[in-house]
């Protein structure tokens, strides 16, 4: 099993940045990836960022340079620095675990309420 807890979701002016965070307790495996997928209201759950422990990063193309995804594995913690947001990334944000490098996450955060006013 593996727990995540994230942090850092608040309410921000559309421009303005914030940044989350995530640690990661429990089972933690070698070759694994954490990431962040987002939910708005009436919306399904979508892909925002993943972090392989090597290093490798994906990010979904509305990012489009906006986002930076980091890790520290020595700490089992994974960061997401957003910035320029606009109100569309209005969303809970959750954190993910996959316990291999590209899985589908096997385990998520309860979720961290991001709201960007215009």
């Amino acid at each position: 099993q593996v727990q995540l807890v994230e942090s850092g979701g608040g309410l921000v002016q559309a421009g303005g940045s914030l940044t989350l965070s995530c640690a990661a307790s429990g089972s933690i495996a070698s070759g694994n990836s954490m990431g962040w997928y987002r939910q708005a209201p009436g919306q399904q759950r979508e892909f925002v960022a993943r972090i392989s422990s090597d290093g490798f990063t994906n990010y979904a193309l509305f990012v489009k340079g906006r986002f930076s995804i980091s890790r520290d594995n020595a700490r089992n913690t994974v960061a997401l620095q957003m910035n320029s947001l606009k109100p569309e990334d209005t969303a809970v944000y959750y954190c993910s675990y996959s316990v291999s490098r590209w899985s589908t996450p096997n385990y998520w955060g309860q979720g961290t309420q991001v709201t960007v006013s215009s």
